[in-house]
């Protein structure tokens, strides 16, 4: 009977917490404990929380949460469910025999973030229910956009001067700048597969905290005066306009650079059902469901790849502090562009939307929104805002198109 129970008790996910033959290792540390599957299992806990409770992102950071639990409860069954073996592994291509013989739930669901196909189609989402008339109405916007991209660069650079990370990995690492997740996500699982749940929960994490972010660096970079422009209406955008933007830059971006064709062409394709007018059952179909089963599939993909053995080290500590630092560099980088552009336009140009350049959508020309109503209540910057924001989504594209050209 005691044999019994010892057998079931070391076949249990408690039994396999200890390992008197093989310590286990994380963060450089070594113990017969597996004291690191238990801080995963309260990472997801504070994912779980910051989702429910505090409704940061819960689209998205709740399946990731689900995922990361999964992953990480102790035992066969956080076994059976992904083997990161199958996908991360010398050769650089899928174990498909393994996958065959032995995948788990989530090893299936996760080739659609390892062929690319969750991501883009995320962005068809995105594009179905994204306005562009204020960029179309205020094309200068799209340099507000560019600027914030600042970030991108900051973080891949500094990410390379640690010394802790390839030429790959700090491209990875720098996306997390354009404050976009999937495109971080399309990046990271080319370049870095290794590093993709914990360059995937900084980004959306940071995210979230957008509102807590960038007002402090908006205020410090910018005078009241500044703050309280009020700027003028924007033009009225013809429906011609409207379906001619997203077919030409599809085809503008495509053919300079072909390796962003996938995420800006689906973008412009989900706008397009949307403006034509005779796709309407597409286009809330796009929206709607697809992006609900697509956001769920990529969570829980991406949360899985966030075991203990893979996110417990120095570099994952590396990438939660970087990418603050690329997200406070992306914001300063709009602001002061939106300086620039104040003082050409000899005040016409209010500079808070420029912080809007990354491409958080709308939280970010939201918080513009509010920082500059706060200064004058008379002030009504979200549309304004709105142009680079959508501008942002653009730019951090075309910045994951130039990496993957490069490094790929």
């Amino acid at each position: 009977m005691l044999e019994a129970l010892k057998g079931l008790f070391e076949q249990s996910g408690f039994g396999n917490l200890y390992n008197a033959e093989v310590p286990f290792e994380y963060f450089g540390i070594q113990s017969n404990f597996d004291f690191g599957t238990i801080i995963m299992l309260v990472v997801a806990c504070v994912l779980f929380y910051l989702a429910i409770v505090k409704k940061f992102e819960p689209l998205l950071l709740l399946p990731i949460a689900f995922g990361m639990l999964l992953v990480n409860i102790p035992g066969p069954i956080g076994d059976a469910v992904y083997h990161s073996d199958i996908f991360i592994n010398e050769t650089g291509h899928i174990n498909w025999t393994a996958l065959a013989e032995g995948g788990g739930l989530i090893d299936y669901l996760y080739l659609g973030v390892k062929l690319g196909i969750y991501p883009p189609l995320i962005f068809l989402g995105v594009g179905a229910m994204t306005d562009f008339k204020p960029l179309i109405a205020n094309p200068k916007s799209l340099l507000l956009g560019a600027a914030a991209q600042l970030g991108v660069f900051a973080a891949f650079f500094g990410a390379l001067a640690s010394g802790y990370f390839t030429i790959e990995e700090a491209a990875s690492i720098g996306i997390i700048g354009g404050a976009d997740g999937p495109t971080a996500i399309y990046v990271t699982k080319t370049l870095a597969p290794n590093l993709l749940g914990a360059i995937a929960i900084a980004a959306y994490s940071y995210m979230a905290l957008v509102p807590f972010i960038q007002p402090p660096i908006m205020k410090a970079f910018t005078s009241k005066q500044e703050r309280q422009i009020v700027m003028g209406q924007l033009r009225n955008v013809s429906k011609t306009e409207e379906i001619i933007f997203p077919i030409v830059v599809a085809l503008v971006v495509s053919i300079i650079l072909p390796s962003a064709a996938a995420l800006v062409g689906m973008l412009m394709l989900g706008n397009l059902l949307k403006v034509c007018g005779v796709a309407d059952r597409l286009s809330k179909t796009a929206q709607n469901e697809l992006m609900n089963i697509v956001t769920i599939l990529l969570g829980i993909s991406v949360g899985a790849t966030a075991n203990a053995a893979n996110f417990l080290k120095t570099q994952t500590l590396l990438i939660i502090v970087l990418g603050l630092c690329a997200f406070a560099v992306a914001t300063f980088g709009g602001v002061i562009f939106g300086k620039i552009m104040c003082f050409v336009t000899k005040g016409k140009i209010n500079p808070l939307i420029g912080s809007a350049g990354v491409s958080a959508v709308p939280m970010a020309a939201r918080v513009s929104q509010m920082v500059g109503q706060k200064e004058n209540p008379a002030n009504f910057l979200l549309m304004h805002a709105m142009g680079p924001n959508v501008a942002g989504v653009i730019g951090s594209a075309v910045a994951a198109g130039v990496f993957l050209a490069m490094f790929s």
